[in-house]
């Protein structure tokens, strides 16, 4: 069940920090009927940010297959020599 709460509520810092630190999911901050910010416990973000990565990585890695696939790739000794090459390393 999402949890909203009024902008007003978080003057009460220590009641608004148990609310947060005891909510599993985030928290929906409002003004005025609308929504403002999202407030969650850093932990939460953290995994959060983690599971984008490996999203972005996973979505890479299925690119790099396909492209693999389709002879469109090299190995990493040829492409480090074009390198070497291209910039007189």
């Amino acid at each position: 069940m999402p949890v909203c709460v009024p902008i007003k509520d978080m003057r009460d810092t220590a009641k608004f920090s148990e609310l947060v630190e005891s909510t599993p999911g985030p928290i929906t901050v409002t003004k005025n009927g609308y929504s403002k910010f999202v407030v969650m416990r850093s932990v939460d973000y953290d995994r959060m940010v983690q599971e984008q990565a490996k999203a972005r990585l996973m979505e890479r890695v299925v690119i790099a297959e396909r492209e693999r696939a389709a002879g469109l790739g090299r190995s990493a000794f040829e492409a480090l020599s074009d390198l070497e090459t291209k910039y007189s390393l």
